[in-house]
Formats: C-alpha cells, sequence, structure tokens
C-alpha cells in the first residue's frame, strides 16, 4: 500500500503534468486521478479479483481519500524573435527520454550547462531530468547552436517533450 506522502506527490506530478488521468495498480490497490479545469481528485479503490468472460465494468467504491488541488494554468512564453515555421521546421530538436524534473544546471546555485547562443557539440550535456531521484545527464546528440530553450527550470517534463531547438552544422 502506498504511503499518503507517496501519494500527495504522485497528486503533485499529475497535477503539474499536462496528463488528464492516471491509473495506478500496486498489490490489490487501485488509484485512480482524472483532472478536470480547476481541480485533480484522488480516488483509491480495492481491485475486483473475479474472472469475467466480458470486458470488465468500472467498479463504483466509496472513495477513500480525496485530495483537492488547484490546476496552474501554464502561461504562454512571448517570443521575442519572429521565426517563421519554415525556420523552426529546419532547427533539431532536443526531447526529452523520459518523464521527470528538468533541471539547467548541476546545481541550484551552479551556472546552467547552455544558454542561448551555446554552441554544442554530440557530447555535451545540455541539462538534467531527474526521475525518481535519478539525475540523468541529457546530451545535445548534435553539433549545432542552442537558439531557443523550450522549457523552465524545475518544470516537469513528459517523454518526447522538445526541451532545446538546435541550428545544426
Amino acid at each position: 500500500m502506498l504511503k499518503i506522502q507517496e501519494i500527495r506527490e504522485l497528486i503533485k506530478l499529475v497535477d503539474q503534468s499536462s496528463i488528464e488521468e492516471f491509473i495506478f495498480e500496486h498489490e490489490g490497490s487501485k488509484i485512480q486521478m482524472k483532472k478536470s479545469s480547476t481541480e485533480t481528485i484522488a480516488v483509491s479503490q480495492p481491485v475486483a479479483q473475479t474472472v469475467a468472460k466480458e470486458a470488465p465494468k468500472p467498479v463504483a467504491a466509496e472513495p477513500v481519500p480525496v485530495v483537492q488541488a488547484e490546476a496552474k494554468a501554464a502561461e504562454p512564453k512571448e517570443e521575442t524573435k519572429q521565426e517563421t515555421a519554415a525556420d523552426i521546421a529546419n532547427l533539431h530538436k532536443i526531447t526529452s527520454p523520459m518523464v521527470g524534473t528538468f533541471y539547467q544546471a548541476p546545481s541550484p546555485d551552479a551556472e546552467p550547462f547552455v544558454k542561448k547562443g551555446s554552441v554544442v557539440t554530440k557530447d555535451t550535456v545540455v541539462c538534467i531530468i531527474e526521475a525518481m531521484k535519478l539525475f540523468n545527464e541529457i546530451e545535445a546528440e548534435v553539433n549545432g547552436e542552442i537558439v531557443d530553450i523550450l522549457v523552465e527550470d524545475g518544470q516537469l517534463v513528459e517523454y518526447g517533450q522538445p526541451l532545446f531547438l538546435v541550428k545544426t552544422e
């Protein structure tokens, strides 16, 4: 069974992500979270252990914990440069290989790995993605110049989400 702190952490991660629905089953327990426009609701219920010949129907049970959190509306960043769609299509996107928290620097008081205008090689570390207390260094995998950083430091990122735009050499 999950501890209340682990459930709170899951709620926080789902709330900060673009995930609309999350289901977690473990050792006979089930946690289901659905986002609406203004709240995140977590419901925990036992998993039915019966074998059915037809597709299983949702089990109606009393919700054990119900936690509400206000969803934060993402404010779009204003672009300082006017770039055409063709220019953006020619840029290489460095994407997140996992779900986790994006960090621009190795520690809070250190300089970022890269900034706009930084020249990178295939082996250059551009950021760290933290997932489940593991810090994974992400490399550029191309030679070029960082044109844009698409996420904020400390932001939760999804698998495949673009992190950087690189003008390749």
